[in-house]
């Protein structure tokens, strides 16, 4: 199991907390010492990739779950229509989900995943387990007004949080993006703009309200991901708050 020395409280008192949050993406082949030295870079939470693992038998992808113990966890098992690589059935992706909710803080699962979706927030929140609803567009910012009916449909479906993920091909995706953002939509979100244009999101959008940012310790596994090490340094200079945590 990773070992971890750096104090940082539930996964709900960080997306509760003022300072921004960085979590990391793993798959199976994370050893423990990989996992801790996230955490001592400057890690608040690891992102279970289950897709990515190699055997996804449900007592296999629980004894890897396991690991994570002590670590700030989110279970995504991301299908391929959105970025991941999750080829079998919904069945199976949801008997994964409510294997290991019981062992993680929160669960993302797609909006556009219409048949497990409910079934998943349902499962998450029986276990007191946060539910991540998430939308990715890879290869474009749809317009204000749409990803705004995205997250109220999430919102009323009983996400308690909302990540939105599209491509930002300028400045102008940024501003529709920070737009959303920054309005009222009575549900936490996390807001990110993939690709070279939209990196400067991973940094500033924590600053704006999104709850957390994505980055890489080894292998990305978004468009435009940055290094933990400068997403780190970055935080720890401007947030008194994330900087204590590091301590």
């Amino acid at each position: 199991m990773a070992d971890t020395t750096q104090p940082r409280g539930t996964i709900r008192d960080l997306f509760d907390a003022a300072a921004p949050c960085v979590a990391v993406s793993f798959a199976d082949e994370a050893a423990d010492d990989e996992i801790a030295a996230a955490c001592a870079a400057g890690m608040d939470m690891a992102e279970i990739r289950i897709d990515l693992f190699a055997s996804q038998q449900v007592d296999d992808v629980v004894d890897r779950v396991r690991r994570f113990s002590g670590v700030p966890t989110i279970a995504t098992i991301r299908s391929v229509a959105e970025g991941g690589s999750w080829t079998g059935s919904d069945a199976a992706r949801l008997a994964l989900f409510e294997a290991v909710v019981p062992l993680v803080g929160a669960v993302d699962v797609e909006a556009a995943s219409t048949e497990i979706c409910g079934p998943v927030i349902a499962a998450a929140h029986a276990h007191g387990c946060l539910a991540i609803v998430s939308f990715h567009d890879f290869e474009t910012t749809p317009s204000a007004s749409e990803l705004t009916a995205t997250i109220a449909d999430a919102r009323d479906h009983g996400a308690d949080l909302v990540k939105l993920a599209t491509m930002a091909r300028d400045t102008d995706d940024l501003r529709t993006l920070a737009r959303v953002l920054t309005d009222d939509h009575g549900v936490g979100l996390i807001v990110i703009g993939m690709g070279e244009s939209g990196a400067a999101s991973r940094l500033l959008f924590p600053f704006l309200g999104s709850k957390l940012t994505f980055a890489s310790a080894g292998r990305a596994t978004a468009p435009g991901q940055l290094p933990l090490a400068q997403v780190a340094a970055t935080f720890a200079s401007l947030a008194p708050d994330y900087a204590a945590r590091r301590h």
